[in-house]
């Protein structure tokens, strides 16, 4: 060191700034390789980072008690954000649950009711005619709407190396006496929703059955059972600028990742609870409104980061307030989509219009079934499975390439005559005609209640 300090007095001034960078330049240098080398979520950030500035992780705990904390704005279809900037790394962490032995749901997985085929049994299916259920929806009725071929409403799922239990609509309502289930998520949980309905309805007299109108939560009740059977519009599970479940066609997706306040008011208070959530997460980038944040500033994620987020925060609510002792909870997997025909006929260009079977191929898997997205979410309920059973349907589902209402519903949008020559291009291949593939869903959870 003497040595180095005598050398240094006769270094020119430039000479001895350009070492002083030199030495701070490599220090900075190896403090951000130290840096990222040491975050825990490095290799976990989304695609949507490409940057190289690494956002620093910080854990947020989700808002459960708006007494605690500034009351936010509520975000409705007119909520806009003022300024948008890059999503801050902010995770969920949610509370993780004691480990808790449930013979209940330990015994779901003795048979694996979710690996098996479809079978055409046109004697014990449908479970219920289209005509016969006054709680229709126009969007899934397609044999009132033009379909004259109806293989679709005769398929019954057979798994492998057991049966599911048979549909019996009278023990269905005994489990449900006293008590409420609902349907908590987006429109293919609103569909999976009518659907047990009309699987009850018709045992219950006329004058003793009644339905809300079309809400936010709408009940269908019977008197007979004191029991009711509801759906809760939250197709992204945490508030959102689209929770309006009639006018929610919005350009700009909002939401409050840390919050499901304002849907778990309603939902805290069921007896049995089947959430969805997945469809809306695939349209493009997501707007993240923090409890915490003012002048409506707002960050941007992609869709499968945001739902990660929407996933933690219902997750903390599970694991904090459903106790497994008083309150059933199932999630369903996602629904898949047939949008592409090459998927299951390499060479064609067109989608799930005129398709009147299921793929037969057992190892079939499409895009409409996203397995980056299954993953995450079966990361998520791993941290809660003591207090959720889950009901996989996907892969089942997605063999049902003829279950869509195709072009067979009412559009409230005017068709061009473009579209109209071509039917593919306004196919619905997302949604499932009643009766159909939501029945099986709703004998699924029968059989696990």
């Amino acid at each position: 060191m003497q040595r180095w300090n005598r050398k240094k007095t006769h270094f020119p001034a430039l000479a001895s700034l350009f070492v002083v960078l030199l030495v701070c330049s490599i220090l900075y240098i190896e403090r951000s390789i130290q840096q990222i080398d040491e975050d825990p979520d490095h290799h976990h950030h989304h695609s949507h980072q490409h940057n190289q500035e690494v956002p620093s992780v910080t854990y947020v705990k989700p808002n459960r008690d708006r007494s605690a904390n500034r009351d936010p704005e509520v975000l409705d279809r007119y909520s806009r954000c003022n300024s948008t900037r890059k999503y801050s790394g902010r995770k969920i962490r949610w509370v993780d649950p004691k480990v808790e032995s449930s013979q209940r749901r330990q015994s779901l997985e003795s048979c694996d009711v979710f690996s098996g085929k479809w079978v055409f049994d046109n004697v014990s299916y449908p479970l219920y005619q289209e005509s016969s259920c006054p709680y229709m929806s126009d969007q899934l009725a397609c044999h009132k709407h033009g379909r004259s071929n109806l293989g679709y409403q005769y398929w019954r799922w057979q798994p492998h190396n057991c049966n599911l239990k048979r549909w019996n609509v009278t023990e269905m309502w005994e489990k449900l006496r006293g008590k409420r289930l609902m349907f908590v998520g987006d429109s293919l949980n609103r569909g999976q929703w009518i659907s047990m309905v009309c699987m009850l309805q018709s045992v219950i007299p006329a004058d003793k059955r009644s339905m809300t109108p079309n809400a936010h939560l709408t009940i269908f009740s019977a008197e007979e059972y004191n029991a009711t059977v509801e759906f809760l519009w939250a197709p992204l599970l945490v508030e959102s600028n689209s929770d309006d479940p009639v006018n929610h066609r919005l350009d700009e997706r909002i939401i409050r990742p840390d919050s499901v306040l304002k849907h778990s008011s309603k939902w805290g208070h069921a007896d049995i609870l089947v959430f969805n959530t997945y469809l809306w997460w695939r349209q493009g980038p997501v707007k993240l409104s923090w409890s915490d944040e003012e002048h409506g500033i707002c960050e941007e994620l992609d869709g499968l980061g945001a739902m990660e987020l929407a996933m933690g925060a219902w997750a903390d609510w599970v694991a904090s307030e459903a106790d497994h002792h008083k309150k059933q909870v199932f999630f369903i997997t996602m629904s898949p989509t047939h949008l592409w025909s090459r998927e299951w006929q390499p060479g064609s260009e067109g989608n799930c219009y005129n398709e009147k079977a299921p793929i037969e191929d057992a190892g079939y898997w499409g895009s409409g079934s996203d397995i980056p997205t299954m993953q995450m979410v079966e990361r998520v309920l791993s941290t809660v499975s003591s207090k959720v059973s889950v009901l996989n349907i996907t892969h089942l589902s997605d063999y049902r390439r003829d279950g869509h209402p195709s072009i067979y519903r009412k559009f409230w949008e005017t068709l061009s005559p473009e579209q109209l020559a071509n039917p593919s291009s306004y196919s619905d291949c997302i949604h499932w005609c009643l009766p159909g593939v939501p029945d099986v869903w709703n004998e699924l959870l029968f059989h696990f209640l």
